[in-house]
């Protein structure tokens, strides 16, 4: 997907198949406010600047996001000065956030011998006052070390949320991991942001 056109059209495609606007944006890699654009195109509105990421040919793959998921792993230890083979029991629990942080965060859950939470956003919750949550089906995350898992930071909104739900919830945000950081961070409240692509646009 090349064009603006084909972006329009995939935004609206994902909000007729029931999509809201927060589940459109983490399937594009984008922002919101470039979401309600690509859905409203109000006149006079100024487009957003954004930048949109296809990472479909990994995504869809599951020996493809395995090494990927290996790659997070070795960045994050290779930023620590370990090795690799340095024991991960300084982490307790990977949280995966819906939807593309959870295959990643399972692979890294397995290759870390850690349990598994997964964190819904409250940019997918379609209530009158949205909230995030851990889901009740896997791991609690109270009392826990855990690293935070995702494919792109967009606007950091996402990041900012989680980190204070973990710290709420009495548990220990350690890292932060994401394959695309459009933002540049370094850190979120203090968590370190391990990415292993910085996007940016120069205009």
């Amino acid at each position: 997907m090349s064009s603006l056109d084909d972006l329009i059209g995939k935004a609206k495609y994902l909000l007729s198949e029931g999509h809201s606007p927060g589940q459109i944006a983490d399937e594009l890699s984008l922002s919101m406010e470039t979401v309600t654009w690509l859905l409203t195109q109000s006149k006079g509105a100024v487009v957003p600047k954004d930048v949109h990421i296809d990472w479909t040919a990994v995504s869809s793959s599951a020996p493809l996001l395995q090494e990927t998921a290996l790659m997070l792993h070795k960045n994050y230890y290779l930023g620590q000065k370990k090795t690799d083979d340095t024991p991960s029991r300084d982490v307790d629990v990977i949280v995966g956030i819906a939807l593309s942080g959870i295959p990643l965060a399972t692979m890294i859950a397995v290759r870390g011998d850690a349990k598994l939470a997964i964190y819904h956003p409250a940019k997918h919750n379609t209530s009158n006052r949205p909230v995030g949550s851990i889901s009740g089906n896997f791991a609690s995350i109270s009392g826990e070390r855990c690293i935070i898992v995702d494919d792109v930071i967009t606007s950091g909104t996402t990041m900012k949320e989680v980190v204070k739900y973990l710290k709420k919830h009495n548990a220990t945000p350690v890292a932060i991991w994401v394959l695309f950081d459009k933002r540049g961070l370094k850190d979120v409240d203090g968590v370190p942001i391990y990415s292993l692509f910085k996007i940016s646009r120069i205009d």
